[in-house]
Parts: C-alpha cells; structure tokens; sequence
C-alpha cells in the first residue's frame, strides 16, 4: 500500500512537471497558411484580412487561446523550411487544435532565385534534390501531400488535433461560375486529411458556392477588391472564418464545443470622411448641378471608409457656421476622422442683406455686427477666421483638417482659367499653413486640368451656368482631390483611395 502511494505520488509529481498548470491549463487554437490565414502583420494593411484574424471571435476565449502563426508567401514548404512549422509543433501540447491551410504559393516555381517556394504536385512520395538558388543550400523537395501529412503526424504526435482545409477561392470568374481547385491543392488535402484519419474542410469549395450566390458584381469591393483576387477583404475574411466554424459544428470534432452560440462578429471600424463646403461640394439633386462630394466614394475603399457629405448648398463658411451645420458636424466627430473643408463661392456676398452670408475679406479679427431682418445681431468675422475655427474645432476631437481652395468657376480670360489665388484661394492657403492644416489647392489643380482639356471639352461639364458642374465634371473633380489626397505628406490617406482610375490630370499643388 504505501509503494502504491508513493508511486502515485511521483506519477502526479510527473505531470505536473509536464503541465504545472494542471487542467487549468487552456487548449489553444494554432493557424498555419500562407496570406490568406493572415496577410501581412494581421493589422489589415491595404483593406487585406486573412481568416485567421476573424476566427478567434467565434470562440470562447475564456476557455481556449487563439494562436495566427500563418505568414504570407509561404507554401506548404517554406513554412517548414523557414522554421515555422517547428516553433509551432514545439509548443504543442495534448489538446490542442492546428488549422492547416496551404496551396496558393506551392504551384511556384521548385527552384529559382526569387522565392524557391513551389512543391511537387500530388501527395506521393517522390523527391527533386535542388541546389537552391535561393537560399545557396542543398534542399530534397517533395510533395506538397508530404509536407501537409508531415505536419498532421507531428501534430498528432504531439496529441494535438490537426484540422486540414482546402486553400480559398480566388476571385476569378468564368461563366458566372468561380473556378475550384478541386482537380488539384483542394483534392490533395482532402486525400492526405482521410488518409491520416482528420477533420477536412473543404473551404475552396463552400466559399465558391457562396461567392455564385451573391455574383461577382457583390463581391467585388465586398469580399474582394478588384485591385487583388487572392486576398480577402474583411468581410470576405469574415465569410472564409463562418464556413469554417459552420462545417466543423457539423462534424465530431471536439473544437465545436469552443464555439459561441451567438458571436458578435466585430469588423474593423471604419474611417470617416467628413465633407463640408457649399453646393459645389454638396448633393443638391440636381442633375445639372452636382457636387464632388457626391463623387468621391468613387475613389475611396468605402469598406473601410465612410463618406459623409455634410455640405450645403448656398452656403458660406458664415452661414454654415451661423447656421449651426457646422455644430452638428461637429458633435458627431470622434477621433481618427477626417474633415475635408472648402468654402468661398458664397463668401463674397451682401454682408448686411439677405441672404446674409458674406464674411468679411481677408484671415485677420475684425468683425461687425450686422442686424439681420428679424433684427437679432450677429457678429461677422473674415473667412479666416470661421476657417480657422473649423480648423481648431476638428483637432479638438482629435480629428484631422484638410483645407481646399474652393473649385474654379467655368471662366476664362486669355485660354486661361481664371483663378482665386489673391483673394479665397489664397486666405484658404494662408489659414492652412498657420495652423498647420493639410492643404490641397484644388483651385488650381483643377483649373490646370481644365486648360489642359480647352474651354470646348470644359463646357460640357457646366450645362447650367459657370459654377455647377454636371455629374462628369463632379467626377473628374473628386478624382483630382483623390489623387491630390494620395500625394500629401502627412495625411494618412494613401492606403484607402483604391480607384484603378489612372487620371492624366496634372495634380496642382497639395501641401
């Protein structure tokens, strides 16, 4: 009797060298794969998710950890080469769960100087000795079946669950139909997954089907952008992640009892664009007279960016600002947004007289007060100075300005386009450089590109009169600003104007 209870004392004493923990200890979820698991750091630089930064949201957390090792460019090869596969297989433990997932980079070349990456195709057992130009070492290159088997042993070895699933679809078309990879990389993993006896999933094939079901024009800019058909927008992410957790609750997994009952799947929060300025900027509804503002989402990835048009037509920065639209722009803004602002055409009206919306010329302080019809007084300030307030009020909720110089009206003197740049454009810039404001003189970018096209090709844009432009001149207009916006220094903007639309527009001048 008491050899048996020290012997089951050095027995607990054993485990709990093992696990010191003991079963407090919580299972933990690995990802491995290539750019579609997790592209990039994971921080979805470029608008590109993988689905492995979504799936930890269908899990309970409390009890199970979520580990995305998956690293982009990598086949089934290079991720045991590199040294990956060994760094996760040195963590495992019993009870823990590895979602596998390669074949988009293994039909690469076996050898070459660039990426060395691909594999041989099928899953048997045949062997290419390479010298590789790559790496400058001797390397035995199998099969793409061999590195997926080698990481389900040693997984299984480990008594980790290895969860094997078939690359993603890209997001190419052919007769309303997206193309499988079921003769090829989605075939082999379902061969190596039934005969090493583990889950398969057979996730090109699932995704596919619900790629057909919303057609290609819905998934361009929802799943995917027309820029990438490999790499999966959130939502697209979103969608490969809830097929997986879907196809595994349908199967004798054990992970299934990880899974919430009702996740709150949570996508990255989207920046705001907020647009104030007068009917030039504004959605008038009209026809003949549409603001750039209308236009723009054109050029923005709006999956990841909301265009809120708050301007007014007949507006000045005056009249905005008196009439509270300003405020109510303002209470809604949170930090990280951005207000892109342009006044001017307004502010040199009647000052004292209906439609009381001139400001006083110049960036200085003076005011007067003006008594208004219904004989309440106002006090006036110059253009600068309600500028400068947008301007300080913005940053105040951590938000971030950017001043235009308000569009050229369609006049000419000498085949050139008459500009603002002593008077508006020029207060506009000034008021921009001493409060250190992002500045784009759209003035003068767009006035550049009207000479460029001639008055002829220019009138066309104004059916009305010399200061709305029709829907194609809105838009050529919101196109110079994006492309304005995608060379200022400062503004962080780049990444999230998506427009394939290559404008032979020159730029003007944008600080």
């Amino acid at each position: 009797m008491k050899n048996t209870i020290v012997l089951s004392l050095v027995a607990l004493l054993c485990v709990q060298c093992e696990n010191p923990k003991g079963s407090d200890v919580k299972p933990t979820v690995y990802m491995v794969g290539d750019s579609t698991v997790k592209n990039g750091r994971g921080d979805g630089a470029g608008g590109l998710w993988g689905w492995g930064d979504f799936i930890g949201q269908y899990l309970d957390t409390t009890r199970i950890a979520v580990e995305n090792h998956a690293l982009g460019g990598t086949s089934s090869r290079t991720f045991i080469q590199k040294g990956l596969w060994n760094t996760v297989r040195d963590s495992l433990k019993a009870g823990d769960y590895v979602l596998i997932q390669f074949g988009h980079n293994d039909n690469g070349p076996i050898n070459d100087d660039f990426r060395a990456r691909g594999t041989i195709k099928g899953i048997g057992d045949e062997t290419e000795e390479i010298d590789n130009m790559l790496t400058g070492e001797h390397e035995i290159v199998h099969s793409y079946g061999w590195y997926i088997r080698k990481m389900v042993k040693e997984a299984k070895d480990k008594g980790a669950v290895p969860i094997v699933m078939s690359p993603i679809p890209r997001n190419r078309w052919a007769e309303g139909k997206v193309p499988r990879n079921d003769n090829s990389y989605g075939l082999w993993a379902g061969q190596v997954a039934e005969q090493e006896g583990v889950t398969f999933i057979d996730l090109n094939d699932e995704m596919a089907m619900q790629m057909e079901k919303l057609g290609k024009n819905r998934v361009y800019g929802n799943l995917f952008y027309k820029k990438d058909h490999t790499h999966t927008s959130a939502g697209g992410a979103v969608l490969a992640a809830s097929i997986i957790v879907d196809e595994l609750k349908e199967t004798d997994n054990a992970i299934k009892q990880y899974f919430l009952e009702n996740p709150e799947i949570v996508l990255p929060k989207k920046i705001n664009i907020y647009l104030i300025g007068d009917s030039t900027v504004a959605d008038n509804g009209d026809p003949q007279a549409v603001g750039w503002g209308t236009e723009l989402y054109k050029y923005f990835d709006t999956t990841r960016v909301n265009i809120i048009n708050r301007a007014r037509g007949g507006r000045s920065s005056r009249t905005f600002y008196h009439e509270g639209l300003w405020q109510s722009a303002y209470d809604t803004l949170s930090r990280g947004d951005y207000v892109l602002m342009q006044f001017g055409h307004n502010d040199g009206g009647y000052i004292d007289k209906p439609k009381y919306r001139g400001s006083l010329k110049g960036t200085g302080d003076s005011t007067v007060v003006v008594t208004r019809k219904d004989n309440t007084k106002e006090v006036v300030h110059t253009y600068g100075w309600y500028m400068s307030t947008f301007i300080s009020e913005t940053r105040e909720k951590g938000a971030v300005p950017v001043v235009f110089s308000h569009i050229p009206r369609n006049k000419w003197i000498d085949g050139k386009v008459e500009r603002a740049d002593k008077t508006y454009g020029k207060w506009a810039e000034d008021i921009a450089r001493k409060y250190n404001a992002g500045f784009i003189d759209l003035n003068d970018s767009i006035a550049l590109a009207y000479e460029k096209m001639g008055a002829g090709a220019v009138k066309k844009f104004f059916p009305r009169d010399h200061t709305h432009t029709n829907k194609e001149g809105a838009s050529l207009n919101a196109g110079i600003i994006a492309r304005c916006l995608r060379k200022m220094e400062g503004i962080d903007l780049k990444e999230y104007i998506v427009s394939e639309k290559k404008l032979d527009r020159p730029s003007g001048n944008s600080r």
